[in-house]
């Protein structure tokens, strides 16, 4: 348990609380991994960490594995369960939407890290 908890980094609210592993703001509700002093793969502090359905860690360049099956404007078929994406990008998506990717026979499209595992 860390003693002295870090103020958020949005809106410096001074009053945070510890959950598991996550510092959580009680005002504006962002959670983050506190600084360790040996931060892994040279991560800078406050980096956003995007993770699969079951909890695991993705990254950039990760491929994953689609867990549901998902309907796509203009398609008549759609993405189904099992489909593999290779060399995924995380990004601030629109709407929930954090990974950037490109799938075949589909081309470029944004999903939700929440529909997807890590392969």
């Amino acid at each position: 348990m860390i003693e002295n908890l870090p103020p958020c980094p949005k809106c410096s609210c001074e009053y945070t609380y510890e959950m598991n592993a996550l510092v959580v703001c009680p005002e504006c509700g962002h959670e983050w991994v506190p600084a360790e002093s040996g931060v892994e793969g040279g991560e800078a502090a406050g980096e956003r960490i995007v993770k699969d359905s079951v909890g695991n860690v993705l990254r950039d360049g990760d491929t994953v594995v689609v867990v549901k099956a998902l309907k796509v404007k203009g398609s008549p078929s759609g993405i189904k369960a099992g489909t593999k994406v290779r060399n995924i990008r995380l990004v601030d998506g629109v709407a929930g939407h954090d990974i950037d990717c490109r799938i075949d026979g589909f081309g470029a499209m944004q999903l939700k890290s929440s529909v997807v595992k890590k392969a």
